[in-house]
This record gives structure tokens, C-alpha cells and sequence, in this order.
């Protein structure tokens, strides 16, 4: 009887210890991560406002041989907003254009500066946001070689299209182009006066923070 009774007294005692160290395990067990769970890196939300600079060129063509090229240099700010097919909003910029020549009759003149407001519509895929623009601009220009180009500023409109990459949750670089048209610029060479539309076109790299 005392030989039955000690083998069941011990069974008792290791599955008194044999339950903490089950119940610690099961404590201490974490399910592995999913395969749709996010992954930590840049957001791919474009909403918010934004500030930058821009690096380029300006040109009356965009052949890179083409000898009557400025160097562009400018700021701009905007506001993106996103949605559930895309992006949309609206940037204001400042450039100096390196005082390119365009053509008027009878001579050349020089785009000297522009400022521009734009709206902006766009879809994102992940990080990468490909856009167009469209809106208005004003440039003034410089005399150039004996013709004088007109006073003060002109307004026109400028059209674009640009790609965004995001490098951190507030960092990104871009690529944009625009064709920009100014119409109507009066000229005068020995005297003569006339009048035509001015149309140039920019590719421009910049970096945008996004607050």
C-alpha cells in the first residue's frame, strides 16, 4: 500500500511545478508579425502644407544643346490634400530665370523673373506621387541688344508635369516641367514696335519639407 501511495504523491509534486513554467510560457509567447501588417517607414499620406526649392534650366526649347538656356533658381510653397482617388492642391512659386533670351521680332529680349500660382492634381502610388499643374504667371523681362522688352510684369499661363518621391515622412525630391506662355509682350527695335507671344519651358529638380 505505502509502495501505490508514493509513486501517485510524486506525480502530484511535478505537476504542482510543471504548472507555472506552462503558464509562463504561454505569458511570455507573442503571435509572429502578419503579412498585411504595416511596415514602419515613410507614410504615404501627401496631405498637409509644404515648402522647397528648385534647381534648373530655362530654355525657348528643351534640346539640350540649344546655346540660349538660364539658370533657373526658385522657392515655393503649397497644400496638398489628399483623397480617396488622389491628390490635389495648390502652390505658389518664385524663380529667377536666369535672364534666357527669347525671341520678338526683330531682335531678343530677356526673361529675367516669374512668379506663378498653380493648381495641382495627382495620384500616388506608395511613396512616388506623379501630378500635373496648371494656373497663372507673371514675368518680367530685360532689355536685350537694342530691343527693349515691356515694363513691369505679364501675366500668362504656365502648364506642367512633375514626379514626387518621398525620402522620409517630411522629406522629398522632385522632378517638374513647364511650358509657360506669355502673351501679347510688346517690343521695340530701332523705333518699331510690335507685339507677340512669348512662350518658354523649364525643367527643374527640388526638394520639398513637408510640415
Amino acid at each position: 500500500m505505502t509502495m501505490m501511495k508514493t509513486p501517485f504523491a510524486l506525480a502530484i509534486v511535478a505537476a504542482f511545478f510543471a504548472t507555472p513554467l506552462s503558464a509562463a510560457d504561454l505569458t511570455n509567447y507573442s503571435e509572429p508579425p502578419m503579412a498585411n501588417d504595416p511596415i514602419t517607414g515613410p507614410s504615404a499620406g501627401w496631405g498637409g502644407a509644404y515648402v522647397g526649392g528648385d534647381l534648373g534650366m530655362a530654355s525657348r526649347k528643351l534640346n539640350p544643346f540649344d546655346g540660349d538656356k538660364g539658370l533657373v533658381v526658385g522657392v515655393h510653397g503649397g497644400y496638398n490634400v489628399d483623397l480617396d482617388s488622389g491628390v490635389i492642391g495648390a502652390e505658389i512659386e518664385a524663380s529667377h530665370l536666369g535672364n534666357v533670351k527669347s525671341r520678338v521680332p526683330n531682335g531678343n529680349i530677356k526673361e529675367q523673373g516669374r512668379v506663378a500660382a498653380k493648381a495641382k492634381a495627382g495620384v500616388g502610388f506608395n511613396e512616388t506621387l506623379v501630378y500635373g499643374t496648371a494656373g497663372v504667371a507673371l514675368t518680367s523681362f530685360k532689355d536685350h541688344n537694342g530691343t527693349n522688352g515691356p515694363d513691369g510684369w505679364k501675366p500668362g499661363w504656365i502648364l506642367g508635369a512633375g514626379v514626387e518621391q518621398k525620402l522620409s515622412d517630411n522629406l522629398s525630391a522632385r522632378f517638374e516641367y513647364n511650358y509657360t506662355m506669355t502673351n501679347d509682350v510688346r517690343s521695340t527695335t530701332g523705333g518699331v514696335a510690335s507685339r507677340t507671344d512669348v512662350r518658354d519651358q523649364t525643367l527643374k529638380a527640388g526638394v520639398n519639407y513637408k510640415f
